[in-house]
Formats: C-alpha cells, structure tokens, sequence
C-alpha cells in the first residue's frame, strides 16, 4: 500500500473530487479525516470506505473559518501524531454565465477568495505540523489551460490561477522542511458535473472534444494521481502540477 500509516486530511471531503481522493487514500492504507459541512454527506462516504475494509473519521469544519481550521487541525494532529497530506477541494462558489463586463463585484469576488482563503488557511495549519517532524505533502486542485472565448466563467479561473501561484510559494518555502507542494491540474472532469444541471451533457461532450484521449479524467484518475503524488513514489516532485487534462493541455 502507497500510503500506509499516512494521516490525510480532506477539505470538502462530501463532493465528487473529495470523495474520490478520499477513497482512493483509503484504499492506499492512509487514515482519511474526512471534512465539510454537510454532514449526511461526510457519514455516507466514511461508511462506505470503512465497508471497504478502510479507516475514516469526520468532522464538521469551514475551511473558511480560521480558527475552525487551525483548532480541527491541532486536534487531529494529537490525537494522530501528526498530518501527512492535506488537500483542500471545498466548492468556489463560482457564479458562471455572465460575462465579465456585466459581472457585479460580489460575484467576481467570491470564487477568488473562497479558493485562495481556504487553500491558504488549510494549508497552513497543516505546515505548522509538518514542519517540525519535516515532512508531509501539501496538495492543491486546480485548472490548466488559457481562457477561452464564450466561456463566462466570472472570477473562477481567476481563483484557480491565484491559488497555482500559493502554490509554489508555499513550495518554495516548505520544500526547506522536507514538504512537498504539488498541484492536480484537470481541464474539467465531466463526472463532477451536477445531475440536473441544464445542458449537462452538452457540456461533458464539448469538454471531452478539447482533449486528445477524446474523454475527460474521470474521478478515479484523479484519486489514482491524488494517492501518486501523495506517496514516496514522487517523493523528487514538488512546485510543480500534474497534468491530468487528458491532453487538453500540452506542456
């Protein structure tokens, strides 16, 4: 098992991209503490991974709330000894659809601080922990690719840019530590698209156009990345993202 013994911590554990990376740690050995703020939601996924032989806990926190964060954080870190990975995958929020120009500040706002406030506080709290035992492994989610024309997508990328640029701060002031910082960059997973949302599968199917495998990650894939990029198998990749686009983008 690639992260057996590890202690990870998920951030919006109840969504897709959460629930996924969880499982897939599980899978790997890695006590999961799964986090959010839905609780119906937290439970069902922490069943299901222990019905898989696999070890989880929950907890009520908003990776917006500082002192929630940093006292969940501290908890966890007693009582376990310390925190291995952490990953922050709370919603944006982003409001999409209406073209910048028409766009009201609150709006264009939201996703950019919710991004950049959780991740750096997540982060953070988990640095503090990491540091004196030097090591541990600090993972972001994010986009890859240029805007394109007739995608109104608000401060959403905006976000996801700043949060590639904490990124490789953090890197660059951890790495020091024996911590790592790596970042998961998809151009769109099809599967985390909401059911119901209108022109659900339009939207799947032009996504998946745009790469070169004619298919978008699917959710697996990126836990699958998730548990590489966590484990000593990339112990040599830090300041950096993995790429798991599908070939939508080409570096």
């Amino acid at each position: 098992m690639l992260l057996e013994g590890k202690t990870a911590v998920l951030y919006g554990a109840g969504g897709g991209i959460g629930g996924a990376v969880a499982t897939a740690f599980a899978r790997e050995g890695a006590t999961v503490h799964l986090t959010g703020r839905t609780p119906e939601r937290l439970e069902a996924l922490a069943a299901t991974i222990r019905a898989a032989g696999g070890q989880a806990e929950t907890a009520l926190v908003d990776a917006l709330d500082e002192q929630a964060v940093d006292a969940h954080a501290d908890a966890l870190a007693a009582r376990a000894g310390g925190i291995d990975v952490s990953l922050n995958v709370i919603a944006a929020r982003e409001v999409f659809g209406t073209p910048l120009a028409e766009m009201s500040l609150a709006d264009f706002e939201q996703p950019i601080t919710t991004l950049v406030r959780s991740t750096f506080l997540t982060a953070r709290a988990a640095a503090r922990h990491m540091i004196p035992r030097r090591s541990g492994v600090i993972l972001t989610f994010g986009g890859h690719g240029a805007p394109m024309r007739d995608f109104h997508l608000g401060g959403f990328q905006v976000g996801l840019g700043a949060v590639e640029y904490l990124r490789r701060q953090l890197a660059a002031e951890l790495g020091r530590h024996g911590i790592r910082v790596v970042g998961l960059q998809s151009a769109g997973i099809a599967e985390a698209i909401p059911e119901g949302l209108p022109g659900r599968d339009a939207i799947a199917e032009s996504l998946a156009a745009l790469t070169m495998l004619g298919r978008t990650a699917s959710l697996a894939d990126v836990g699958n990345t998730a548990v590489f990029a966590a484990s000593d198998l990339a112990s040599a990749i830090t300041g950096t993202s993995l790429n798991i686009t599908c070939g939508t983008a080409a570096d």
